[in-house]
């Protein structure tokens, strides 16, 4: 399982010209499920990502939680963080999970970050999406799930 975070003052995502997700300050959580992704990972990630300390305090420094500062959260389901490129010039992603694999993954995933409080949003599921990102920072973090 693979993670882009980042840090926003506010985003949203679009599809079919219909606004499906939109938050004001938080993270924007990209994230991408591999074949061998477990409910351990996703637990992992969840918890890693709203406990990651990647907010400012009063002096400047990365030291508040999205949970600590009542951050929103928008997952974005994104298989092509999974793309190897190393050969050739067509990124391959054999690594991907099969959809209806990737769909309970990523259901079981956003389920653990809502059960934070946190108000959480989110794509459409293998769905051609727009996402406007207003970056705050910038701050982007890779993360990877704990079996990797």
């Amino acid at each position: 399982m693979k993670v882009l975070v980042q840090r926003v003052a506010s985003a949203s995502v679009t599809t079919n010209n219909r606004v499906v997700g939109k938050i004001g300050p938080g993270l924007v959580v990209f994230l991408g499920i591999a074949k061998c992704d477990s409910e351990e990972d996703a637990c992992y990630l969840a918890d890693k990502i709203i406990n990651l300390r990647i907010f400012t305090n009063d002096a400047g420094k990365f030291a508040l939680s999205a949970l600590e500062t009542g951050s929103e959260i928008l997952i974005v389901s994104q298989f092509t963080l999974l793309a190897d490129s190393r050969k050739g010039r067509r990124p391959s992603f054999t690594e991907a999970a099969p959809p209806d694999t990737a769909k309970k993954l990523y259901d079981f995933f956003v389920n653990q970050v809502c059960s934070s409080g946190l108000k959480t949003e989110t794509g459409a599921f293998q769905e051609h999406m727009l996402v406007e990102i207003q970056n705050d920072g910038p701050v982007t973090l890779m993360l990877e799930g704990k079996s990797k």
